[in-house]
């Protein structure tokens, strides 16, 4: 099992813990719409890095974005296993050809 795969493990199960004893409990306590916005930012923090060249500090903050992605994604029932799923179905496609078929869903 991948390190994703035990981290999407353990948010699954802080779903249902007190607020009080996992900063990950926390965030999905406060619903779907906090944990985009926490997502966003750490996205925002992420490209910063990258624009500076800063190395050390853009990895820290790309661990960062995948945990908060996990997180929105537990918050509104979509697992890893479900992205996992997509991207199987893309592999193989063209980038051009998979954005189009996109466009016509």
């Amino acid at each position: 099992m991948s390190i994703l795969n035990d981290l999407a493990a353990t948010i699954e199960a802080r779903k249902g813990a007190d607020p009080k004893s996992s900063w990950t409990a926390q965030l999905l306590a406060k619903g779907p719409e906090k944990c985009a916005e926490k997502f966003g930012e750490e996205a925002i923090e992420a490209i910063i890095e990258a624009i500076k060249g800063d190395r050390d500090n853009l990895t820290s903050e790309a661990a960062d974005v995948l945990y908060h992605l996990l997180v929105m994604l537990a918050s509104r029932d979509v697992s890893l296993d479900d992205v996992l799923a997509e991207l199987s179905l893309r592999q193989g496609t063209s980038g051009v050809t998979e954005r189009a078929s996109r466009s016509q869903r």
